[in-house]
């Protein structure tokens, strides 16, 4: 049913935690995949994804996770990131009867204040893309990377939290 890809990068610790969260996705029938597009790892976050029994792609990027991807939908999140109780009714609901993308509520346990979130920009796969496949395939082709994919999105926000992953240093 939902396709999880998850663009990487030397993120072996924040990729398990992302991982951990969708288990119980899985176990329910809803995560169908997880495929990880490596963009240049040099530490083990290949044995993390091979081990979670995801696919591991090493090269191509989010467009080759999109179109190996199964499922007619997609979920985009950034390593580190971490779903929150309850998201998989929220998302079940959500594919049922709509074809907009959407987005995660961010947690309220780790809402940044109001003028931060104003001032730091952000970034567009932050609170995660749950997208169509013919969607994200068409943006794929010319986004060199996940966050170009997410950006700039007309979105509905669901109800459903997102833990967001911390900001590279």
């Amino acid at each position: 049913m939902l396709s999880v890809l998850i663009e990487t990068r030397n993120d072996e610790e924040a990729l398990a935690r992302t991982l951990a969260s969708l288990v119980g996705g899985a176990v329910e029938g809803v995560v169908r995949e997880v495929i990880v597009c490596d963009r240049g790892s040099t530490d083990q976050t290949h044995y993390v994804a091979e081990h979670a029994g995801c696919h591991y792609l090493a090269d191509g990027g989010i467009a080759a996770g999109v179109a190996q991807a199964k499922g007619d939908w997609l979920l985009l999140l950034e390593p580190g990131a971490r779903l929150a109780d309850g998201w998989i009714d929220d998302v079940l609901q959500h594919v049922g009867k709509l074809t907009m993308a959407a987005r995660f509520s961010r947690s309220r346990k780790d809402r940044a204040p109001f003028l931060s979130r104003v001032f730091t920009g952000g970034r567009a796969l932050a609170q995660g893309l749950l997208i169509t496949k013919r969607q994200a395939a068409t943006l794929s082709k010319s986004a060199r990377d996940a966050e170009a994919v997410a950006r700039g999105l007309a979105t509905k926000l669901l109800a459903a939290e997102i833990l967001v992953a911390p900001p590279k240093k």
